[in-house]
């Protein structure tokens, strides 16, 4: 009996902008009508107004004041940094004269190291020696590496460099850039044997990057910072040595931070749609 009466009182509903929706006595199916009539011109109305804020008002930037310049240039003064580098280098660009053809690349990285390079030139063994114990750190980036996916069931590190070292070998194979004058090649630097190599970029610097990160992520403090150390004065045997350009080395840090970026979100879009699994199958991607 109740239920009978309360279906002939009206209805009070309410659109999305809180108003109430009369709804007349009738029956059901005009009602409903109505109903729904009501809330999509609600709804309509409701997105004009939207509409008319965002494109009927003024710009962004003539609304800005005095006290929002200062609180920018307060607390974002790295992008602030960033503009007057953007500044700087668009009239060192074109006020700058090209390097002719016929000469060789100019770079500040062979500048800076240009006595080391003297160095090494006059002392092979010394060259050898410095080779050598930088194919060993290559070997750490190596074993670490795979050992996080082998040993440990985190594949991140290792599908990292795998992206990391095709995209290298696409990108050095398209544009193969003349080796730099004064090269000092040795037997023991990695690749072992003088074997050619690409320039762009550096897989030396990218590689142990992507351990770092992983390290970082794992809190391996000690062993992060000793990797970046190494990194260090890797990359300035690579210039002292004519290894590498400078932007090969600088291309091969952004790469590292690439990479490693590219492979979480491939686990975790893996993740998403694999079932909920633990241990050994996640070194699988299962």
């Amino acid at each position: 009996m109740n239920g009978a009466v309360s279906a002939l009182k009206p209805r009070h509903k309410r659109a999305s902008n809180g108003k109430p929706l009369h709804v007349v006595r009738t029956n059901h199916n005009s009602e409903v009508l109505q109903v729904q009539g009501l809330i999509m011109s609600s709804s309509s109305s409701s997105f004009s107004s939207k509409k008319l804020r965002v494109y009927g008002g003024k710009a962004s930037f003539m609304t800005w004041r005095l006290h929002d310049v200062l609180h920018v240039a307060k607390h974002h003064w790295i992008p602030c940094v960033f503009a007057m580098g953007l500044l700087f280098f668009m009239g060192v660009e074109y006020t700058l004269r090209m390097v002719p053809s016929s000469s060789p690349p100019f770079d500040v990285g062979f500048v800076t190291t240009r006595s080391l390079h003297l160095l090494l030139a006059s002392k092979p063994k010394l060259n050898t020696l410095l080779a050598g114990l930088n194919t060993v750190f290559v070997g750490m980036q190596t074993t670490y590496i795979v050992w996080t996916w082998l040993v440990e069931g985190r594949p991140r590190a290792t599908i990292s460099a795998l992206f990391m070292f095709t995209c290298r070998g696409i990108l050095g194979y398209s544009t193969q850039l003349p080796l730099p004058q004064g090269f000092l090649g040795s037997g023991a630097d990695f690749p072992v044997g003088n074997v050619s190599f690409f320039l762009f970029f550096s897989g030396h610097v990218a590689g142990s990057v992507i351990a770092s990160l992983d390290m970082r992520r794992m809190h391996r403090w000690e062993m992060a910072w000793t990797f970046d150390a190494l990194n260090v004065l890797q990359a300035l045997r690579l210039l002292g040595t004519r290894g590498h350009y400078t932007i090969d080395l600088a291309v091969g840090v952004g790469a590292g931070f690439l990479f490693d970026s590219l492979a979480g979100k491939y686990e975790e879009s893996k993740r998403s749609k694999a079932p909920t699994t633990t241990g050994t199958k996640e070194a699988f991607f299962l």
